[in-house]
């Protein structure tokens, strides 16, 4: 992809919760250049490299350092959960908390609080 070529949006979906007000509405609309920004202008490979290599980063390193590399990837993952959670199902809830919940207890784990 030439470095002056855009992705485009994909149609047909609504790039905010229809209807939403007070905190969703204000993150949703705070989160909105970011993430046009990550899904248009970097390549699709960069964010989940970086992600893998972080997550690998705090299994490899047993002590807080390897805490302070998965923080990162919670906090990625944090974000994406709750702009998505109005459009998933129980079955989607389920794996996102249990996903974040691993991820905070590997990074209690690397601080010493086990």
């Amino acid at each position: 992809m030439a470095p002056d070529s855009k992705r485009p949006l994909p149609e047909g979906e609504q790039f905010f919760t229809p209807g939403v007000t007070g905190l969703r509405k204000a993150v949703e609309q705070r989160s909105a250049v970011p993430m046009t920004y990550l899904f248009t202008q970097v390549p699709r490979w960069v964010a989940p490299a970086v992600l893998v290599i972080l997550l690998l980063a705090g299994f490899a390193v047993a002590n807080p350092l390897g805490g302070v590399a998965v923080l990162p990837v919670i906090a990625f993952i944090g974000w994406l959960a709750y702009l998505s959670w109005p459009s998933l199902g129980i079955g989607g809830k389920v794996l996102r908390v249990a996903m974040l919940t691993f991820l905070v207890l590997l990074v209690a784990t690397r601080f010493g609080a086990f």
